[in-house]
């Protein structure tokens, strides 16, 4: 585990080109940024440009650990930001499934079980990104 976690930060850096970030911006961020804000918003609120024209409308990021009695409920946000395990018929989804985008192209830089680690830290990068949102 500890080599394929070292594998995933290697690949992760080689990366961090490919995301618009700048470089007080963290990983998790630039991701945020480029993946959820335009639903989401910049501060996770649920204001982003493209909110007025979905269905239903984004969650609030900023009020998960609120409804989770204070405890970040982090497997469940990082679940639904994946959202290639999730059990249909439990409702719809509006929102992208990042985990098979995301292994998509990741698959394609590093092939099926690098783009898997890389798909994975990404979608853990971005769910602890969200928890510093938290009010």
């Amino acid at each position: 585990m500890i080599k394929q976690t070292a594998v995933a930060i290697s690949m992760l850096a080689a990366l961090g080109g490919q995301v618009a970030a700048q470089e007080e911006m963290s990983y998790g961020e630039a991701e945020f940024v480029n993946s959820c804000a335009a639903c989401h918003g910049e501060r996770g609120m649920g204001d982003g440009p493209l909110a007025s024209i979905l269905t239903t409308p984004p969650a609030d990021l900023t009020r998960l650990s609120e409804g989770n009695k204070g405890a970040f409920p982090y497997y469940r946000v990082f679940a639904v930001i994946d959202g290639r395990y999730l059990i249909p018929g439990h409702g719809g989804r509006e929102m992208p499934v990042w985990g098979q985008q995301f292994i998509e192209e990741d698959a394609k830089t590093y092939g099926p079980n690098g783009g898997e680690l890389i798909t994975t830290e990404r979608i853990h990068e971005l769910t602890s990104y969200i928890e510093t949102l938290q009010r």
